[in-house]
C-alpha cells in the first residue's frame, strides 16, 4: 500500500498569482536538471508517473503542488541548471523561485536533490542559499547511489557533510537510489519531519532499501 493513498496532483504555476492558497504545510523539492528529483518525488510518495520523468533535461517547467493529504503538500520546483534553456526562461524561473521562497508562509523546508556523482555545483550551492535565506530546514538528497560503490558514497557522503556544516543554517544529507530502493523510507521521515516543522535527522540509515514501484528510470531524468 502507498505511504500516501491519497497524494494526488494539486496544480501548476507560472507566476505568483497562480499558486494555490497559502495554508496548511508544504516542503520544496528543488534539483538541477536530470539529478533524479522526478523519480525521487514518485518513489518517496510510492507513485509511479505522479512527477513527471523524462530522458530530456528541464522537463519540470512549472512550480507543481502535489497534495499528499489534506493540507499537507510538496511542491515541485523548476529544474535548474539545464544549459538549452533560453536566458529568458531562466530569468522568469529565478524570479519566479525568488518570489515563491520570499512569499510562502507555508514553507517549513526544503529538499535539495544532487547527483552523487557531481554534488554541491555552483547552481547547488546557489539554490541552497536561497533556501537558507528563509531559514529553514534543508535535507540533501544524494540520488543515483546505485551508480557508486558503496564504499564511494559513504566517502562522497561523508564530504557533503563536512561541507555543509559550513554553513549557516540547518542541513542535513543522506544517500538515495530510486531505482535501487536505497534510502527511500528515511528520505519519506525527514520530509515528513520537515512537514512538521521540525530538522530531518542529522544521521539516517543509508542501506535501508525499499522495493521500488514500478520500473525507475535508470537515467534519473529530472
Amino acid at each position: 500500500m502507498s505511504a500516501y493513498p491519497d497524494v494526488r496532483f494539486l496544480t501548476s504555476a507560472n507566476a505568483v498569482p497562480q499558486l494555490p492558497a497559502d495554508t496548511g504545510v508544504e516542503v520544496a523539492i528543488a534539483g538541477r536538471s536530470n539529478a533524479g528529483k522526478s523519480s525521487a518525488i514518485n518513489a518517496i510518495t510510492q507513485r509511479k508517473g505522479l512527477a513527471r520523468t523524462s530522458k530530456t533535461p528541464g522537463a519540470t517547467r512549472l512550480i507543481n503542488f502535489f497534495e499528499l493529504e489534506p493540507g499537507r503538500r510538496l511542491v515541485d520546483l523548476p529544474g535548474y541548471g539545464f544549459a538549452a534553456v533560453s536566458g529568458s526562461m531562466r530569468e522568469h524561473w529565478g524570479a519566479l523561485l525568488e518570489a515563491y521562497f520570499a512569499t510562502r508562509q507555508s514553507l517549513q523546508g526544503a529538499v535539495v536533490v544532487m547527483d552523487i556523482r557531481h554534488p554541491l555545483t555552483a547552481h547547488d550551492q546557489d539554490m541552497l542559499a536561497l533556501t537558507l535565506g528563509r531559514k529553514v530546514p534543508v535535507h540533501i538528497l544524494l540520488t543515483k547511489a546505485d551508480k557508486l560503490s558503496r564504499g564511494a558514497a559513504a566517502k562522497v557522503l561523508a564530504g557533503a557533510r563536512r561541507d555543509v556544516a559550513r554553513m549557516a543554517g540547518v542541513v542535513t544529507v543522506q544517500v538515495f537510489s530510486a531505482h535501487a530502493g536505497d534510502g527511500v523510507a528515511a528520505a519519506r521521515g525527514a520530509i515528513e519531519r520537515l512537514l512538521d516543522g521540525k530538522p530531518a535527522q542529522p544521521e539516517v540509515r543509508s542501506a535501508e532499501k525499499e522495493t521500488p514501484v514500478g520500473s525507475a528510470d535508470p537515467t534519473g531524468a529530472s
